[in-house]
């Protein structure tokens, strides 16, 4: 009389098969972390939307990228257009380098923009006093910093006696539609 198999025994030996593979795949495969590094690329910027958005052409394809950690006012703002002017003359038509830190709802590459010299523009424009630091969204000592020193300064935006966040300017404009 043949021996009848039953069919858990096979499941148990696919079952250790595969506990093996995991094994011995976690063992030679680097950290989650190394698999994660951010994107960094270079590109020509083409276009500049306003004070924080910018497009770069990289491998002839354009990339929206919106300025992580900061908010610069909006161009119907005092000092959107002088945000923008100033991002224009570091930027506009210079090669950079974006490092891209997340991608936002838009589809816009949220990242700091390195510029040909080695600053970064995010950093320039809150040191200039033509953008806010995010609070919220960034725990960047040295933007902080920045933003202080530009506000004692009376630099740009921080001229104005009372000057409106981005934040809340476009609150009042989207309740005025």
């Amino acid at each position: 009389m043949p021996k009848i198999r039953h069919p858990h025994h096979a499941f148990r030996l696919k079952g250790s098969v595969l506990l093996v593979f995991l094994v011995l795949a976690f063992a030679i495969l680097p950290p989650l972390p190394a698999l994660a590094r951010p994107l960094t690329f270079s590109g020509s910027v083409i276009s500049i939307q306003d004070g924080d958005t910018i497009s770069v052409v990289r491998r002839n394809h354009v990339e929206k990228v919106r300025l992580a950690g900061i908010d610069c006012p909006e161009l119907r703002q005092a000092f959107g257009a002088r945000a923008k002017q100033f991002t224009s003359r570091l930027a506009f038509g210079k090669m950079v380098m974006v490092r891209v830190r997340d991608v936002d709802s838009y589809g816009r590459k949220i990242g700091e923009v390195i510029l040909p010299d080695g600053r970064s523009l995010n950093r320039e424009l809150v040191a200039s006093g033509f953008a806010w630091r995010l609070t919220q969204s960034s725990k960047n000592k040295e933007l902080a910093r920045l933003e202080g020193a530009a506000r004692r300064a009376k630099r740009g935006l921080w001229a104005d006696a009372h000057p409106k966040p981005p934040w809340e300017f476009r609150k009042v404009g989207k309740a005025g539609r």
